[in-house]
């Protein structure tokens, strides 16, 4: 805490919360299943509409447990309701070593506590969930200040680490997450295998979600712009290496804009929105200018 001002509270600047508060984020109308998000009346808490049975996770609300499920199969089952909102979010924020690199979980960050508060003052509900190669934090969807204060301390807390194998919690995380809402995923998507990654994200879509990728990158990452000796280093190993920047900057380019075509046509064949963001460009404004396109019908 720094001048009596908790530290959490910095992934929230006021310059932030000044531009975020002039936007909405509107749900996709009714296709598939998916929720609209035009909103007839304030959210005033759960309705009394059952939807599901889902099993237990750590982090559910031990009050949602079904107690008669209990007695009869002597197995933990949570009841899952419709909420009046329109539009319940959940935002997937990516922890794995890569994210590490120069400004980008912090970028990411940013992103998530924009979210959450664009989505909290529209009366939405807004959960958490960070992973790496398993879940780290699961914030089932509220939508109060005080479940606004936990994401941001959640997020302040959080040190990237550990390798990238996305696809298997990708498909938990889909099964733990209560059907039809929105899903923001905010990463770097790096991993060893992209055809998994992709085929994950359509348990989203069976799901009856929504699903926005914002793919978040670092200049240097997408521009290679190092010159002389470089010496790199695993952010999810410990090995480094020792390479002639201009030397091998031709290959590296083409095997990274391969990539991004690779995971950009992917992921808009699931029926997603794409979102490339460059950390160059300030986070506020990728976010506005996203929000904007999604209003007026782009992409």
């Amino acid at each position: 805490m720094a001048g009596g001002i908790p530290d959490y509270l910095k992934w929230l600047p006021a310059d932030l919360t000044a531009v975020v508060s002039r936007c909405e984020f509107f749900g996709r109308t009714m296709k598939a299943g998916f929720i609209s998000c035009r909103h007839r009346s304030p959210k005033k808490g759960n309705s009394v509409e059952f939807a599901e049975h889902r099993q237990y996770m750590p982090g559910d609300d031990l009050r949602t447990l079904d107690w008669k499920v209990l007695g009869r199969k002597d197995k933990y089952y949570i009841r899952q309701y419709e909420e009046e909102s329109n539009l319940r979010a959940t935002i997937l924020l990516d922890c794995s070593g890569s994210m590490a690199y120069a400004q980008k979980f912090d970028y990411a960050r940013y992103l998530t506590a924009a979210l959450a508060h664009l989505l909290t003052g529209q009366q939405d509900g807004v959960g958490l969930v960070t992973f790496d190669t398993k879940v780290r934090d699961y914030l089932p969807v509220r939508s109060s200040a005080g479940h606004l204060r936990h994401i941001l301390e959640t997020i302040d807390k959080l040190t990237p680490g550990g390798e990238t194998d996305p696809a298997p919690v990708v498909n938990d995380i889909a099964e733990r997450i209560p059907a039809r809402g929105l899903v923001i995923l905010i990463s770097d998507l790096f991993t060893e295998d992209a055809d998994a990654l992709l085929k994950s994200l359509y348990h989203f879509g069976y799901r009856k979600h929504e699903l926005v990728v914002l793919h978040v990158m670092d200049d240097h990452e997408l521009t290679f712009d190092f010159d002389g000796n470089v010496r790199f280093e695993n952010l999810e190993g410990s090995d480094e290496i020792l390479l002639d920047a201009k030397a091998i900057r031709a290959s590296y380019l083409a095997e990274m804009n391969a990539f991004l075509k690779k995971v950009g046509d992917g992921v808009l064949k699931t029926g997603a929105d794409y979102v490339p963001m460059n950390t160059k460009v300030p986070y506020e404004q990728a976010l506005v200018a996203y929000l904007a396109r999604r209003r007026s019908g782009g992409v």
